[in-house]
């Protein structure tokens, strides 16, 4: 079966859908509001005249918050409707960025660039299979001494999920619809990996990165799962039993200089 073709095509689907939806509220976007989360914010820090590449990006909104404080950006994705929507987006708001189309793994193959700053955030894991290729691409794609930062979902929200918490070769493979409010109800078949932190901190160790941080966070900025309750000034949390649960982790790791 050939997962990536299944994966392009639902989210060549979604992207209309999102465009339009208030979940992503490009019409506040165009007037300019960011639409990156303290926690990125944080961790990430100054942009100003660095190269940064964003895989994963979907249609552009976190890309182009980057450029508007200062970011020379490159975003990646593999679908083609998104990236349409990216440079339209980009090319509306006389914004400079740089936009591809393609899967993270070809793009890693056929990349030559260093870029200062490595970032992808939310929901992108769960699409990969091979976390060992998506760590050499990211030490590839990093100047000696730049960064990388990866804000995700929690893997504990896989196991309370009912999927797996460590990585199977075989993905799950099932009908779905999208995340946003605006969802018709319209379903696509989506092929999705779980990963375990674990997994993830050693890919990225095992590509050579130096890993300086590493935390968990019991908000989400994001209404995403079952059984969240939203927390004024903090955002969404869960909690088992009285006890939050761990809803985000970030890590931020180093190419070697």
């Amino acid at each position: 079966m050939d997962y990536l073709s299944i994966n392009k095509a639902a989210w060549d689907k979604r992207t209309a859908v999102h465009v339009a939806s208030e979940f992503y509220d490009v019409a506040a976007f165009k007037k300019g509001k960011c639409s990156l989360n303290p926690v990125e914010l944080e961790q990430v820090g100054e942009v100003q005249g660095k190269t940064l590449l964003h895989l994963q990006c979907h249609f552009g909104l976190d890309t182009l918050s980057w450029a508007r404080m200062g970011a020379k950006v490159t975003g990646v994705d593999l679908s083609a409707a998104a990236i349409d929507q990216a440079h339209a987006l980009a090319q509306s708001l006389e914004l400079e960025a740089a936009f591809v189309e393609s899967d993270i793994v070809s793009f890693g193959r056929e990349n030559t660039s260093e870029f200062d700053v490595v970032f992808t955030s939310y929901g992108v894991l769960t699409w990969l299979p091979d976390l060992a290729d998506w760590a050499r691409l990211i030490a590839r794609s990093l100047k000696p001494g730049g960064e990388f930062h990866l804000v995700e979902f929690h893997a504990i929200n896989d196991l309370l999920s009912g999927y797996p918490y460590f990585s199977t070769v075989e993905p799950a493979v099932e009908e779905e619809g999208t995340y946003t409010e605006n969802c018709d109800g319209a379903t696509s078949p989506t092929a999705t990996w779980s990963h375990s932190l674990g997994e993830v901190v050693s890919a990225l160790l095992g590509a050579g990165l130096v890993l300086e941080s590493f935390a968990e966070h019991p908000y989400s900025p994001y209404e995403c799962f079952d059984g969240l309750e939203y927390v004024p000034g903090c955002g969404y949390q869960m909690l088992l039993k009285g006890n939050q649960v761990p809803l985000l982790y970030s890590i931020k790791a180093r190419k070697p200089a």
